[in-house]
């Protein structure tokens, strides 16, 4: 017997339909002798329904008040599971995250899990009952709802897997795993059998939009267990794991493909070559919460030099109204933006003890006529930007460089 957290998210309970599906596939690993505690989010589409409906009344709602109001939906979403359960003779019993104390800390929709009381759980799953946990939501110590912001529950299924140190955490979602880029793009991508966590934390950061990045952190830290699969099909998926656990992975010199058209560059021309006019630069931008990717700076040149770096399209034209008054101050000759740029980037772990892989990433992109406009590295990932028309074509293109089309990559 073994103890498995399940999470199923929104478009796994999209409906009545496919929470019956769902209580279906509970009920077959209930037969087999399995323990289980599920994780739900909010039915598909009902949490920007619940959004809509604070907009409509007030342009600015409180942080406070739209945790109350969204995570209601999975309180929808635990009962109507745990009444398809009844119907099929299984015990189970829902809570919310309140009931269940999931404790976070009080910053509301962005909240972060400090512990989890585990003992109701326990003794339900004593009793032979499934435990049904609203996801993507908590409890402050002064008893306020809070929430884990977009993509939440997955944390919250990582975190009650910790805590129970649970056999494996299994995301039910609507792929069937970890594939090597996005099949929407390149139709021969194929379906990773494991992946590391690191591999998996740098695809999410880098594009892939598979988990969410916190919950991986998560899993990661405290070593869960964590797999991957389909709410719609039956599969292995994918198996997040440790990398000394992932034993043929060493032989796999790049995994997978990430990208992410949502990039914008800045550039600030002319800057002063002077210690400490990066940080004036960049210590405006952090305090307004927009996150800065790549950074390069160019070499100094008539005592002055150009800082580029990417924020999200969306924060572009924020990023260049901060930024006008500071250059003004530096000395700065002028600002240019240009929303039109995507990255994309090669992860493995096979990269730290194989060389001549970036002169085959760059190789690749020159033979498509494919000019890199920045570079950034780390130990496992070489991340390109690249202007956004030839993003498709540059997936394509390293796909193949990296051999990433062979079958036999997902027969590991």
């Amino acid at each position: 017997m073994s103890l498995f957290v399940q999470k199923y998210g929104g478009t796994s309970v999209g409906s009545v339909e496919r929470i019956e599906a769902v209580a279906d596939k509970i009920a077959g690993f209930k037969a087999q002798g399995h323990d289980l505690v599920v994780a739900v989010s909010a039915m598909s589409g009902e949490t920007n329904r619940l959004i809509g409906l604070a907009q409509e009344i007030s342009s600015a709602p409180t942080p406070r008040e739209m945790d109350v109001l969204v995570s209601t939906g999975e309180q929808v979403t635990i009962a109507l599971l745990c009444i398809a359960l009844h119907k099929r003779g299984i015990k189970a019993r829902s809570y919310t995250g309140q009931q269940v104390q999931i404790l976070t800390d009080s910053a509301h929709m962005k909240a972060r899990i400090k512990h989890i009381d585990v003992d109701k759980i326990r003794a339900d799953l004593s009793e032979d009952t499934v435990v049904v946990v609203a996801g993507f939501q908590g409890v402050d110590e002064d008893g306020n709802i809070t929430t884990l912001g977009r993509g939440g529950s997955d944390t919250t299924g990582v975190a009650l897997a910790a805590a129970l140190k649970a056999d494996e955490c299994q995301i039910y979602t609507d792929v069937d795993g970890v594939y090597t880029t996005d099949p929407r793009v390149v139709p021969e991508a194929r379906r990773l059998d494991k992946i590391t966590f690191e591999e998996m934390l740098e695809m999410a950061g880098q594009g892939s939009k598979v988990l969410q990045i916190r919950s991986v952190e998560f899993a990661g830290k405290y070593q869960v267990p964590l797999r991957v699969l389909s709410s719609f099909k039956d599969g292995p998926g994918t198996l997040i794991t440790l990398e000394e656990e992932s034993g043929s992975m060493e032989q796999v010199v790049v995994s997978g493909i990430a990208f992410n058209r949502d990039e914008a560059k800045v550039t600030v021309v002319g800057v002063p070559d002077t210690p400490g006019a990066a940080a004036k630069l960049l210590a405006p931008i952090g305090a307004a919460n927009i996150e800065v990717d790549v950074i390069v700076q160019n070499v100094s040149a008539d005592g002055t030099t150009d800082l580029t770096f990417t924020v999200h399209n969306n924060d572009v034209e924020k990023a260049r109204s901060i930024l006008e008054g500071v250059a003004i101050e530096l000395g700065a000759k002028s600002i240019k933006t240009d929303p039109k740029v995507a990255k994309v980037s090669i992860v493995g772990v096979g990269m730290r003890s194989h060389a001549g892989v970036a002169s085959t990433m760059f190789n690749a992109l020159a033979k498509e006529n494919i000019n890199i406009q920045m570079i950034t590295t780390s130990e496992i990932k070489i991340a390109v930007i690249i202007e956004e028309r030839y993003l498709e074509l540059a997936v394509r293109a390293l796909h193949t460089a990296f051999g990433l089309d062979d079958d036999k990559i997902s027969e590991e």
